[in-house]
């Protein structure tokens, strides 16, 4: 009689087992790392035998090493109810190791990164250039990154940054990648690129991965209150809001890091874990702009102190940047400016009447010059 041949065993089955098995021999005792450098030493053991059961499900089959295979099916040193109970034991080491809080965003960032650094790396090297072979030897290492990523994630929502709007909410985005990886472990077929739910790039910015090019956060005050926090833990080095990009230079585990302003995903996780978020009174995007022009005309505008964004010294001035529709003399009066300082008032919305008759009149009588942005520009190219 002829032997009946094995069904295959499907590929969501497949994904669901590597998922389970945190990439590691599912024998607790064992735990030998799956992955080797080019490939994987997985083998599939059916817990109650193929020949016995015709079964190839997800509750049959368990990933183990060679050594823990040859040992259930050749020299009985497990039985089936215990390689069955290594399942459960293995869903509980992960939820214990990677579903533990976490009592700051940094925290998580130092586990979670490396895993989506590592899964960014093959979806680039493999799937994008049409290495089809080694995509499919490495994208398990994708699923199974997943699955810790996702438990990091579920139990640690509290510390991304929301927002009512999905569109400015690191969580939304968070939530968004906890469905498309649980997608991604489900489907496996030619029509790859058309998942319902894409991979969100944010998820790459939050964690400092891959910078997007996003809008500037609008509150300078925002920016001056993160600096100072950098500043109290050591870690500002710089900020260069002349710069083509501006960008903020800081220390992040022990090495110089560039983060960029426009990298709005990033910034936002920043500012909601220094709890440095803040109406804009000043415009971030009107200074810069301001800053620009010093930059354009080839004038070094140097900041009089590290975490003041609103005071510079060029050739020799005194620049003092305020924003306010119009310029009161209250407000300059609070502001108390030294003598010969040049105020700026960054606020274009109101023209020529941005600066008050009565501020004009307090400036002349303690030696201080208040030009409007149409003034500026020039006062500049004359220095």
């Amino acid at each position: 009689m002829a032997k009946t041949s094995r069904k295959p065993i499907s590929a969501h089955v497949e994904r669901r087992l590597w998922a389970e098995s945190a990439g590691k021999c599912m024998n607790p005792d064992c735990r030998a790392d799956l992955f080797i450098s080019n490939g994987d030493i997985a083998e599939r053991a059916h817990i109650v035998p193929y020949c016995e059961s015709a079964e190839n499900t997800f509750d049959n089959l368990i990933l183990i090493c060679p050594n823990c295979h040859t040992n259930f099916d050749k020299n009985s040193a497990f039985t089936a109810d215990e390689v069955r109970e290594w399942k459960s034991i293995r869903h509980a080491e992960i939820d214990r190791v990677f579903g533990k809080t976490f009592s700051s965003f940094d925290d998580l960032r130092k586990e979670a990164a490396p895993l989506l650094a590592r899964n960014k790396s093959i979806y680039e090297n493999y799937y994008m250039k049409d290495k089809r072979r080694l995509w499919d030897v490495f994208e398990k290492e994708i699923i199974v990154n997943n699955r810790k990523l996702c438990t990091m994630f579920e139990s640690n929502l509290c510390l991304f940054q929301n927002h009512k709007d999905n569109s400015f909410s690191n969580q939304a985005a968070v939530r968004d990648f906890i469905d498309h990886a649980k997608e991604f472990e489900a489907t496996r077929d030619e029509t790859e690129r058309q998942r319902s739910i894409l991979f969100p790039e944010v998820i790459n910015s939050i964690f400092g991965i891959q910078p997007i090019e996003g809008a500037l956060l609008p509150s300078a005050e925002s920016l001056e209150l993160l600096i100072e926090e950098l500043d109290e833990q050591g870690r500002f080095i710089d900020v260069s809001l002349d710069a083509e990009r501006p960008l903020l230079q800081m220390m992040e585990n022990g090495k110089e890091t560039v983060v960029y302003l426009d990298d709005t995903p990033r910034i936002r996780q920043m500012y909601h874990d220094a709890r440095c978020f803040r109406r804009a009174e000043m415009r971030l995007d009107s200074l810069i702009f301001a800053l620009k022009h010093f930059h354009l005309c080839g004038k070094k505008a140097t900041r009089k102190s590290k975490t003041n964004l609103r005071e510079y010294i060029a050739k020799g001035k005194c620049f003092l940047f305020v924003y306010e529709y119009c310029l009161s003399y209250a407000e300059l009066a609070r502001l108390a400016p030294a003598e010969h300082t040049v105020v700026v008032n960054l606020h274009r919305w109101n023209g020529k009447q941005c600066i008050s008759e009565e501020a004009k009149e307090l400036a002349e009588q303690i030696n201080v010059k208040l030009l409007d942005m149409d003034s500026f520009f020039p006062f500049v190219r004359k220095l």
